[in-house]
């Protein structure tokens, strides 16, 4: 089972729409997977799931374990201001460290309004899973201009439908 993490708690999301894409991109392959969109998170997740409440949240406990299940993960990431949003190293920061994340496999698809796609963001979070001993997988696209080129959960940029299939074509056997 292949975890999609929505790496944002926005309502109304790009990347949630994206998620949905991959996830059905993954399907047309054969390849199972969830995604685990960070708005679901329990509210109060900052406050039960981190540090001395480590392991207290019930709620918080069912998603790590789920998570904790799958060896293979895609992130879907939007940029905030220049990298990630803070809500997905906060969900990084309350899972089991090392376990969660060490020697499973990962790939990284950014989007942005601008025109880096998200670069920087995926240096900040690929620096991060290194860091958690995360094996993550070197096709990354950046997808720039995300609201002119994504419309109605469809590409409307054939390039960035083939830079998806490319990096499902290689990170399924990854």
């Amino acid at each position: 089972m292949i975890s999609i993490i929505c790496g944002t708690n926005r309502g109304q999301s790009v990347s949630k729409q994206i998620a949905l894409y991959y996830q059905n991109s993954l399907k047309e392959v054969g390849a199972n997977s969830y995604v685990l969109d960070l708005k679901e998170l329990p509210k109060d997740f900052l406050n039960v799931a981190l540090y001395d409440n480590a392991g207290k949240s019930e709620a918080f406990n069912i998603v790590k374990k789920k998570l904790n299940k799958s060896h293979k993960m895609v992130f879907i990431v939007p940029e905030y201001n220049g990298s990630f949003p803070g809500v997905l190293k906060t969900f990084i920061d309350a899972l089991d460290y090392p376990d969660s994340l060490k020697n499973k496999k990962c790939a990284l698809l950014s989007l942005s309004s601008g025109t880096q796609g998200g670069a920087l963001a995926l240096s900040h979070l690929t620096d991060i899973l290194h860091y958690c001993g995360m094996n993550v997988l070197a096709q990354k696209p950046k997808l720039a201009k995300i609201e002119a080129n994504f419309k109605n959960g469809q590409f409307t940029n054939e390039l960035y439908v083939s830079l998806l299939k490319e990096q499902i074509a290689a990170f399924l056997p990854f």
